[in-house]
């Protein structure tokens, strides 16, 4: 396969996605599922995502559609569009599946995936994270990840802003 449509190939609908997690749930492969924007992929993304994918045999990422980062961030987000976002995360060899949702959160992707780990940054306390409460029902795990120090799209897009002042 070409590498341009094996990177394709991993942004997948909700339909498609329900199909691959049956395959991967047959092959008892463990699910884990992050999300967010990810406007600007930076070295804090890249190993957050690395060692949420080495929790376990699959990562599924879910990307915040532009209306979603659009109502969340503000107005000016994403810096970049979804498609860009997405190809972005699906490059990376790491992650199995990327799928945009439309939502401000990831509750009704979260209840259709059933990761068997939920993972978000530190900057997060446990009670707060979205889907926490459906995926401790069934006896799956939410997980909080130590975050770089340095690394924040938001610091990252001040800091450009500054450098063009």
């Amino acid at each position: 396969m070409e590498s341009l449509k094996q990177i394709q190939s991993k942004i997948i609908s909700c339909e498609l996605l329900q199909k691959r997690l049956a395959v991967w749930r047959f092959k008892d492969k463990k699910i884990v599922f992050t999300n967010g924007c990810f406007d600007i992929l930076h070295l804090g993304h890249i190993e957050y995502l690395a060692k949420a994918r080495d929790m376990g045999g699959v990562l599924v990422v879910g990307l915040n559609s532009d209306d979603s980062v659009h109502r969340i961030k503000g107005p000016s987000r994403p810096l970049l569009d979804e498609q860009s976002r997405s190809m972005a995360l699906a490059s990376l060899f790491f992650i199995d599946a990327v799928v945009i949702f439309e939502e401000d959160t990831p509750y009704e992707l979260i209840r259709l995936v059933r990761p068997d780990i939920l993972i978000k940054g530190k900057d997060y306390r446990e009670e707060d994270i979205v889907g926490n409460d459906i995926v401790k029902a069934y006896g799956g795990k939410v997980v909080t990840m130590e975050l770089i120090k340095g690394y924040s799209t938001t610091q990252l897009i001040e800091k450009m802003r500054k450098l063009h002042r």
